[in-house]
């Protein structure tokens, strides 16, 4: 009998259209995870983590472990990559157990789902990869864990570590326990530094073919305060803003700005010409929107707290930026600084209990003015 043969892969409209699905999808997927790193070898400006892990994976021989450090330096993704290179994507499921501890942080967990896996043999494979004989759990955010559930998690760690590996991800080491973290090797993830993120940027603008212009990526850096993850994120969405339109026009720095939801420059630069700060040659001398330099003392104050109040700023944020502004001043002594980050202090307290954000403001600039005159 006669059977028609099976049309292959792509042969049909089917396939056409699963390929352009695709296609779609890789394009709509978020570019922090595009651009993670596949292997160790391509984690930035972690050089001593990544020096050590290539001769564990060269032994397979690998301990316990704890990655800490600020968010996106880049903790996730180096676990992950040393997992891919360890078990290959085919045994990745079945090999590595990714739980995020800030959602998943109870002791019945711990006993339940993590103590599951521990405890599974695990079986030989003939791939091409190391596959040594053990597994490895991925907790993320592990210091957002309870006391219990780490006490608990401790004597898992001792039972099963001849079949499985910890790897536990936090940004303060402080809040892990120290009888955990003494069965780990730690592994200090640092800021990256601006070479490297600028570097990692313009990769990926180049890759997705983003057009901008000068000056975003520093502004970039800047808002993104070492956080390479976020600067990917907020890439992305200037890009999808600027090509939204008609006609695709490239990313510009008020636009990075603007999707951070920092404070203007100039804007913190007429706040602190309203309270007595010294202008430096280099800074522009542009007032906030709605303000006049013919105002002076208590009325060119409350004249920029206004215009502040009026276009929205974060206030929280806006002390945030104005306490960096003082401190890094060249001209103020430190006794004024340490007069000013008080009254910060102070402002910053108030608008946690629940002051009107105006009015704090407004009482704080009078404070700091007083402080710099």
């Amino acid at each position: 009998m006669f059977l028609p043969q099976r049309p292959k892969a792509g042969a049909t409209g089917k396939g056409g259209v699963d390929a352009k699905e695709q296609e779609k999808l890789a394009r709509l997927r978020p570019w922090v995870e595009k651009y993670r790193p596949k292997t160790i070898e391509d984690v930035a400006a972690q050089e001593h983590t990544v020096s050590v892990l290539r001769k564990t994976l060269m032994s397979s021989n690998l301990p316990h472990m704890l990655f800490y450090g600020p968010p996106g330096t880049g903790k996730t993704s180096t676990i992950l990559a040393l997992a891919r290179q360890l078990f290959g994507p085919e045994l990745m499921k079945s090999r590595v157990l990714e739980l995020n501890a800030s959602d998943e942080r109870g002791i019945s967990v711990v006993r339940e789902k993590i103590k599951n896996f521990a405890k599974a043999a695990v079986s030989n494979a003939n791939i091409d990869y190391p596959c040594p004989p053990y597994k490895i759990i991925i907790l993320d955010e592990a210091d957002s864990m309870t006391q219990d559930a780490q006490s608990a998690l401790r004597r898992i760690m001792e039972q099963y570590s001849r079949i499985t590996r910890f790897c536990l991800v936090c940004n303060y080491v402080t809040r892990i326990i120290e009888p955990l973290a003494s069965r780990c090797s730690k592994f200090r993830f640092r800021t990256l530094d601006n070479v490297s993120t600028k570097d990692r940027l313009d990769f990926i603008a180049k890759e997705e073919g983003v057009e901008f212009e000068d000056g975003v990526l520093d502004t970039l850096i800047k808002t993104s305060d070492g956080d390479l993850r976020r600067a990917i994120t907020y890439l992305q969405s200037a890009s999808r803003l600027h090509s939204a339109a008609e006609k695709r026009t490239p990313v510009t720095p008020r636009s990075i700005v603007e999707i951070a939801g920092v404070v203007p420059d100039e804007v913190i630069r007429a706040l602190g010409s309203a309270i007595g700060v010294p202008s430096t040659g280099d800074e522009d001398e542009s007032m906030a929107p709605g303000t006049t330099k013919k105002l002076d003392g208590f009325e060119r104050v409350r004249a920029v707290v206004k215009s502040v109040a009026r276009e929205g700023y974060s206030t929280s944020q806006l002390l945030i930026q104005l306490h960096d502004y003082i401190m890094e001043h060249p001209s103020l002594t430190a006794a004024r600084k340490a007069l000013c980050a008080l009254n910060l202090g102070q402002a910053d307290k108030a608008l946690s209990d629940g002051g009107d954000e105006e009015l704090q403001l407004l009482s704080l600039c009078l404070k700091m003015k007083k402080s710099l005159d």
